[in-house]
């Protein structure tokens, strides 16, 4: 009996080494699945990346076909031979400032016609640039690129003799805030509900990514708002769900003085010109005149 006992002791012995041994198999092959999913994934968003960033679209339009008669259009080429589009225009009267306008992330130049308008009515100068791989424009976008590019069409408008705004609308606001660091001679900075940095807003988006490692184009708003010598005006409406308003709090308190935080109680991403955007502008550039 004793030697039935042993022999059935150890058949259950190795029955429960031969679950176990199944089971860590398992647990590997599982692990190497889950790897290779998440390196298949983080590979694709790497590789993919700028297409979640810039996303042009749409056919550009010609002032003419959106009522804006006054307004020339130009092919300026950048220092690398890459050719953009400009929509450009003149102060109606001496001693009015040209606003240098950097547009957000989608659509193209043509989608902004409204706005440029309200500057046009105003009487105020229009210069406004879109960026490279978008409608109009050759190449194709980067951070480096289309910031050095911002930078050349700064240097084209202030040649005129105006005094400049640098407005930023969303993705833009990263570009604007880039040239106003280097132009100290920016008469003012708007921007239109920034954010405190692209990597910031992926990191949120991709809390199980290292975007930091990964991203190329991280636009670091809060590391740039801090040199401006101009004042500036950031505007953010409350239910914006695309940038969180805290962003815009954000880069208000890196920001040097002088500046102004103006929060649109119920307002969104893209309504902010209906709240009284471009009305806040132009008391805020009247304001700070001698």
């Amino acid at each position: 009996m004793a030697e039935a006992e042993t022999g059935s002791t150890g058949e259950v012995g190795e029955k429960t080494a031969g679950v176990r041994a199944k089971l860590r198999g398992g647990l590997v092959k599982l692990l190497i699945a889950a790897a290779i999913a998440y390196s298949m994934a983080a590979g694709y968003m790497y590789l993919n990346q700028r297409s979640f960033i810039f996303v042009p679209s749409g056919e550009l339009l010609t002032p003419e076909d959106k009522g804006l008669q006054n307004v020339s259009v130009e092919l300026v080429e950048m220092a690398d031979g890459t050719r953009t589009t400009v929509w450009t225009a003149e102060p109606a009267e001496e001693g009015l400032p040209t606003v240098v306008y950097f547009h957000g992330n989608s659509s193209n130049l043509s989608g902004r016609w409204q706005r440029f308008k309200m500057i046009l009515d105003s009487g105020y100068g229009l210069y406004a640039p879109t960026y490279r791989g978008y409608a109009g424009s050759e190449g194709s976008p980067s951070e480096i690129a289309i910031i050095s590019d911002a930078l050349e069409h700064f240097d084209r408008a202030a040649a005129a003799g105006t005094p400049i705004i640098v407005h930023g609308e969303s993705l833009g606001s990263g570009v604007a805030t880039a040239v106003a660091a280097e132009r100290p001679e920016a008469g003012l900075l708007v921007l239109e509900a920034p954010y405190t940095a692209l990597v910031d807003m992926a990191a949120a988006s991709y809390p199980w990514l290292p975007v930091g490692f990964l991203m190329k184009d991280q636009m670091k708003t809060r590391e740039r708002i801090g040199k401006v010598e101009a004042p500036a005006l950031i505007i953010h409406g409350t239910e914006d769900a695309i940038i969180p308003v805290e962003h815009g709090e954000q880069v208000f308190q890196y920001a040097s003085e002088p500046k102004e935080l103006l929060i649109f109680e119920g307002a969104g991403h893209g309504d902010l010109w209906k709240r009284g955007l471009w009305d806040s502008v132009q008391d805020k550039w009247t304001g700070e005149q001698p």
